[in-house]
């Protein structure tokens, strides 16, 4: 999949799913190593106690190691999202924000252990912050990755 990140940005702030948890997209690296993303506290997005509805913390960082990992490692990898565990620490009020990043190690990691066609299951978590930079939600995802065509050992 082949896309730039300045016009995915675009289309994931048009995606039904995200405009109506009220997420937005804020910046998605030239590398794919970095994504920001905000979350506003709406009307239409908060709890019976007036604090951001659980679901919608959850999925303001629900796609995006995945994303990054696809985007990064090109189509010659399959990633899925494994697994996920949410820990909410305080409510959230007003605007919260997730940064994800991926280091060059990250993704080298990832092309040498499924080289020889294993799956690699990397784990990041990443934390949502209030506008204080204060956490109010821990997310813990395990991500799936495995080469679509593993490299060929050399015959003796």
């Amino acid at each position: 999949m082949s896309i730039r990140p300045g016009l995915f940005r675009h289309l994931m702030n048009l995606w039904a799913p995200f405009r109506g948890a009220g997420i937005w997209v804020e910046y998605i690296a030239p590398d794919w190593c970095e994504v920001k993303v905000r979350l506003k506290l709406h009307w239409y997005n908060r709890n019976a106690v007036g604090a951001h509805f659980g679901g919608s913390l959850y999925s303001v960082t629900d796609p995006f190691f995945m994303l990054m990992y696809m985007h990064a490692l090109g189509s010659a990898y399959r990633v899925w999202d494994q697994h996920a565990t949410i820990r909410f620490i305080r409510p959230g009020k007003g605007i919260v924000r997730a940064h994800f990043k991926l280091t060059q190690q990250d993704l080298e990691r990832a092309r040498q252990a499924t080289a020889d066609g294993a799956k690699h299951l990397p784990q990041h978590t990443v934390q949502v912050l209030n506008a204080d930079q204060k956490v109010v939600a821990e997310v813990d995802k395990t991500i799936y990755i495995r080469s679509k065509q593993p490299l060929s050992k050399p015959s003796l």
